[in-house]
C-alpha cells in the first residue's frame, strides 16, 4: 500500500526486512565483508528481535541492497539548517532535529558557545523544555563547550566570555537542564574542583581549547576527565620534547579523541594517525557543525561573531576556523577514505563509540533486543536510505521500499 498510509503516523512495531547487518549482531555467517542478511523487529521504541524475519502486524521497510547500523550519535553539534543551539528556542532545536535525522543522527547533544551565563542558561532551559519531533533526532543532553577554556586557545569562542572555573555557575548550568558534558581547560586555575563537581553530577568532562601540558593533561585524565574536544584543534601539540595535550592523548587509552574528520580541520593523515592511534573504540567522530550546515556559502554567525562560509570553510573575520558544515553521513566517507578502513570496521566511530563516550553504551550503539530502536540505512555508496528513531521513521528517502502489511 502507499507509504503515505504509514509516513507521519506513530507505529507502534515495525519490521525491517532483506538489509544487512554487521555480522556480531547476527548468528548465521557474514558474507565476507563483516556483514551479513538479516531482519530487524521494533515494537514501540525498542528493537525486540534481530536476524530471523519474526510474523507481526506491523508495516515493513524493505532494506533491500542496504547496510543497516546503528543511529550515528553526534556529541558536539552546535546547529545546522540555519538554526542553533544558542537561539534557545526549542522550534530551532526541533528544526536542527530534523536536519541531523537526514544525515543518519538518531542522537545528539546540543552545544554551547562560550557566552554570558544568563545566554548559556537560556540555551540549557530551552534543551530542558524542548521535545524531539517525529521526525528527528533526539536530544541526548546538553554539552557546554566553555566557558570554562584557556584564553590561550579560544578558537572560535568570544575571548571575552572566557571565565575561570567556578562551581556555583556550572551547578545552576545543571539545575537548569540536561546537561551531560563539559568541554574545559584542565590546567586552569580551579578546574580540578570543577571536574570533580561535574563527575559528581553525571556529566562526562572533556578536555578542549586547552593550553595543558602533557603532564597536565595527564594529571586530568587520572581525575576522570574522559575525552578530548576536537582533536588537534585547540589544544597544545605534539612536539617530541612537548608531547603537549595532543601526545597525551594519542597515547592514552583510557581516552575518547573527538574529530571533525572534514578534511579541513584535520588533514587525512593526521586522521589516520589519530586512528593508529585510537582505533575504532576511542575515535568518536562529530561535526562541530554550526548553522550554516545544510545551506549556501556566505555571512552566518556563530556566538556572536561574523563567520563566512566558503569552499565548505567556516572562518571568522581572522581566519580563525569556527566550526563546520560537515554532516556525520560524509564524516564516515571521509574517514574510511583516510584511514582505509572498511565500513564494517568504521562503523563504530558514528554510534557506539560516541555512545559509550557519554555512558550510554547500555541503549545506544548497538543491534540487538532491548536497545533503544535508533538506526541508519545506508546504501552501496554509504548515503543514507532512511533514519529511524525511537522505532519511528525520521526519515525515508525512497518512499515504495515502506508497505503497510
Amino acid at each position: 500500500l502507499p507509504a503515505q498510509r504509514v509516513m507521519g503516523q506513530s507505529m507502534s512495531a515495525l519490521q525491517i526486512t532483506n538489509g544487512r547487518l554487521p555480522a556480531e549482531f547476527l548468528v548465521n555467517e557474514p558474507t565476507g565483508d563483516g556483514f551479513g542478511y538479516g531482519s530487524i523487529t521494533l515494537e514501540r521504541d525498542r528493537i525486540t528481535a534481530v536476524g530471523e524475519r519474526v510474523t507481526v502486524d506491523a508495516p515493513e521497510l524493505d532494506a533491500a541492497g542496504c547496510f543497516i547500523l546503528p543511529g550515528y550519535v553526534d556529541v558536539h553539534v552546535h546547529g545546522g539548517d540555519g538554526r542553533d543551539t544558542m537561539d534557545a528556542d526549542p522550534a530551532a532545536l526541533a528544526s536542527m532535529g530534523r536536519f541531523f535525522a537526514r544525515h543518519g543522527v538518531t542522537g545528539y547533544l546540543p552545544t554551547t558557545m562560550t557566552a554570558p551565563l544568563a545566554d548559556i542558561r537560556a540555551a540549557v532551559a530551552a534543551v530542558a523544555g524542548a521535545t524531539a519531533p517525529i521526525d528527528g533526532a533526539r536530544m541526548l543532553g546538553v554539552h557546554l563547550e566553555g566557558p570554562y577554556i584557556s584564553p590561550a586557545f579560544p578558537g572560535a569562542q568570544q575571548p571575552a566570555d572566557i571565565r575561570s572555573p567556578n562551581v556555583a555557575e556550572f551547578a545552576d548550568m545543571v539545575a537548569a537542564g540536561p546537561v551531560r558534558m563539559i568541554t574545559l581547560a584542565p590546567e586552569q586555575p580551579g578546574a580540578h574542583d570543577l571536574v570533580h563537581a561535574a563527575l559528581d553530577a553525571g556529566v562526562t568532562v572533556v578536555a578542549g581549547h586547552t593550553s595543558a601540558t602533557y603532564e597536565e593533561a595527564i594529571d586530568a585524565f587520572d581525575l576522570g576527565v574522559s575525552q578530548a574536544t576536537h582533536t588537534y584543534n585547540a589544544m597544545t601539540g605534539l612536539h617530541h620534547r612537548r608531547p603537549g595535550t595532543l601526545g597525551a592523548v594519542l597515547t592514552d587509552d583510557r581516552i575518547f579523541a573527538q574529530l571533525i574528520a572534514d578534511n579541513i580541520h584535520v588533514h587525512p593523515a593526521a586522521m589516520a594517525v589519530l586512528a593508529r592511534c585510537k582505533g575504532a573504540a576511542r575515535t568518536v567522530l562529530i561535526t562541530d557543525a554550526m548553522r550554516a550546515a545544510g545551506l549556501a556559502a556566505g555571512d552566518y554567525e556563530l556566538g556572536g561573531q561574523p563567520v563566512t562560509v566558503r569552499d565548505g570553510q567556516c572562518r571568522l573575520a581572522d581566519g580563525t576556523l569556527a566550526g563546520s558544515v560537515l554532516t556525520m553521513d560524509r564524516a564516515l566517507i571521509n574517514l574510511m577514505a583516510a584511514t582505509g578502513w572498511s565500513l564494517a570496521q568504521a562503523w563504530p566511530t558514528t554510534s557506539r563509540t560516541p555512545a559509550a563516550s557519554i555512558g550510554l553504551s547500555d541503549q545506544l550503539g548497538s543491534i540487538q533486543p532491548g536497545y533503544l530502536a535508533d538506526l541508519v540505512l545506508l546504501d552501496e555508496d554509504h548515503l543514507v536510505v532512511a533514519t529511524i528513531v525511537g522505532g519511528q521513521i525520521a526519515y525515508l528517502r525512497d518512499p515504495e521500499r515502506l508497505y503497510d502489511n
